[in-house]
């Protein structure tokens, strides 16, 4: 099918975009290369995915037998992953170009090809991941290296859906955290089943329900894109039609899914081997999609708010345009929205069961939540996203409120207490994953006191004090990438520190004290070097986007960097009022066992006693 749109849709593919027609070969060649790496991305995620969730690992976390088949074939996807990847770099600089292939490698025009065209600079990123994973796949044979790996396949996927038709124009930023879920939830769908039909004959009920909820996702985060980027009725165009065609593929693949599950059965192999085929068939016609211009960027008249932000400031920011100003993150919105109602089902679901949980840590965890939606959504990141000292602020709550409230949640001991174990004879389910993850040493390697603060205090100094900030500031997958990596960082430095959750072997209360006071004065010299500084960070893209009310972009960032020295106190207070208030319970804790145990000593002298009186009177007696 990619192929074919490929050769039919010819020079008007080309003329209805305004580039040059590089020729049939490249014509056909791209459409059909997005075709062969989204099935081999999808495949390797598929794979690592079935081989988390379904194996039986060994005490030592080596997996089954079932579950090294598909290790296997993994490993030997990977490469082929690489190679097409690895070809779309120089397909895809020639398509966006208009040059020949054989023209862009004669000289240098392949690299001043691929540093003009976003879309081939993440083809070299998804080379990248393929890589890492093909080797790393030659090597890895435990449990938690499977799921160390899901990360740079996350990456690989993702990569090109940012970089395309969501990436750009209005509302884009709307589009982009669509287009990551979206992406996840296609590739993770389409490789789970093709890796049940081919591999793995009828997958256990974790792969079922996932399958679920991943073909819910495609369906509304796919609706949600089509009306972004087709302006009007769907139908209207090619691209709308042959969405929507996709769409009803995985409805029906969805429904039969959703059947199943209810009835409590599972899918036989001939259904998972139609379903693989119309996910293949679904996935050939998302590459024609990601190959061809959204009709909305054809007919649509850009302005800089809509290059830059996908979204006009045209007032400065106040208290009630902060508050005020919403537009939803579809991707840790979400997130924030889906933790705060997981919390509480199993919070219901503990007290029920006539378990007690105390209400601290709910209100803690809630209050997180809604933080971190009001920071993603709220006018705090549409301004964000364009002035210096109001991301700042946003990063600031990212990394050291929000974690602090999230982690005095104590989630995973909630989780662990709610999730019932695996049964004799069947698979290992989320309660399993989740202590294997616990005790794995990749978490003890990140959670280590002394690993978690190099993690918090040196991340500001590597984003900001390096070019990664001005590629980051340029693009909307750029704030979402620091809002997670500063949410994690922060919270992996909280947990190690006030953390209720069992995790890290963590320090006594005087050296978690002086770990805390020992970050301040990192912090503040990172926000007194903003604040003296001649030159702006992320300058070109401040002074590119030119806001009308801004007088300078030097004076934003002096003020961003009050921002950071000043926000750190809060937090502290917050953190040492927890941390005393958790080693006076550990003392109480102590002095009660100590009068325990002395209570109990002095019972048994007596008794002693009492007993050697009664020898003695039975000698005398003699």
């Amino acid at each position: 099918m990619a192929a074919v749109y490929g050769l039919l849709s010819g020079d008007r593919r080309y003329a209805e975009a305004g580039n040059a027609h590089p020729g049939t070969v490249i014509s056909v060649a791209e459409p059909t290369g997005y075709f062969i790496t989204a099935v081999l991305a999808a495949l390797c995620l598929g794979a690592l995915t079935y081989v988390v969730m379904a194996s039986r690992p060994e005490p030592d976390g080596l997996i089954d037998a079932a579950s090294f088949r598909i290790h296997v074939l993994a490993e030997r996807l990977s490469v082929g992953w690489l190679a097409a990847a690895a070809a779309m770099i120089v397909i895809q600089a020639s398509h966006d170009s208009g040059v020949a292939p054989s023209a862009l490698l004669s000289g240098t025009g392949l690299i001043d090809a691929v540093g003009a065209s976003e879309v081939s600079r993440a083809w070299i990123v998804v080379a990248i991941c393929a890589l890492l994973t093909a080797v790393a796949l030659r090597f890895v044979t435990r449990w938690v290296g499977h799921v160390v790996l899901l990360v740079p396949v996350v990456i690989a996927v993702v990569a090109t859906a940012v970089t395309g038709n969501a990436g750009q124009g209005p509302d884009h930023d709307y589009s982009t955290s669509a287009a990551i879920v979206f992406a996840i939830a296609v590739a993770a769908l389409t490789g789970l089943k093709l890796v049940t039909a081919v591999a793995a004959g009828t997958p256990n009920r974790a792969v079922s329900v996932t399958q679920v909820i991943c073909g819910g996702v495609v369906l509304g985060y796919g609706a949600l894109l089509l009306l972004l980027l087709v302006p009007g009725w769907p139908i209207g165009s090619d691209f709308g039609r042959i969405g929507l065609g996709a769409g009803v593929v995985v409805a029906v693949v969805w429904v039969s899914d959703l059947r199943n599950l209810r009835a409590d059965r599972l899918p036989s192999a001939t259904a998972n081997t139609v379903a693989a085929v119309a996910m293949m068939a679904a996935t050939a016609a998302l590459a024609t999609l990601a190959a061809s211009t959204a009709p909305r960027l054809l007919t649509h008249r850009f302005t800089a708010w809509d290059v830059f932000l996908g979204y006009p400031l045209p007032r400065p920011p106040t208290v009630a345009t902060v508050l005020s100003l919403w537009r939803f993150d579809t991707l840790i919105g979400t997130a924030g929205v889906v933790l705060a109602i997981g919390y509480v089902v199993a919070f219901v679901r503990l007290r029920r069961a006539g378990n007690s949980w105390p209400a601290g840590r709910l209100a803690a965890w809630l209050i997180g939540c809604v933080a971190l939606v009001f920071t993603s959504s709220s006018g705090m990141r549409a301004y964000g996203s364009a002035m210096f000292s109001v991301h700042m602020a946003e990063h600031m709550t990212l990394n050291m409120f929000i974690p602090v409230l999230l982690v005095l949640g104590g989630p995973v001991t909630l989780a662990l207490r709610v999730l019932p174990a695996a049964r004799d004879g069947q698979p290992p389910g989320p309660r399993e994953w989740l202590m294997w993850l616990l005790h794995s040493r990749v978490t003890k390697f990140l959670s280590h006191p002394m690993i978690a603060f190099v993690l918090f205090v040196g991340s500001p100094y590597i984003v900001y004090f390096t070019p990664i900030f001005d590629t980051l500031v340029r693009y909307h997958w750029g704030h979402e990438f620091m809002a997670i990596h500063f949410l994690l960082v922060g919270y992996l430095f909280y947990w190690a520190i006030i953390g209720i959750d069992p995790g890290p072997r963590r320090l006594p209360y005087p050296g978690r004290i002086g770990l805390l006071f020992a970050v301040m004065p990192f912090h503040a010299f990172f926000g007194i070097a903003l604040m003296t500084m001649a030159s702006a960070v992320g300058g070109r893209f401040y002074r590119t986007l030119d806001l009308p009310w801004l007088s300078s972009v030097v004076d934003d960032q002096h003020l961003g960097g009050g921002i950071a020295w000043s926000l750190t106190e809060l937090p502290v207070i917050i953190v040492i009022v927890a941390l005393v208030t958790q080693w006076a319970r550990q003392d109480r804790r102590v002095a009660s066992r100590t009068d325990r145990h002395a209570d109990s000593d002095y019972g048994d002298d007596d008794l002693e006693a009492y007993n050697a009186m009664l020898r003695e009177l039975s000698r005398m007696r003699r």
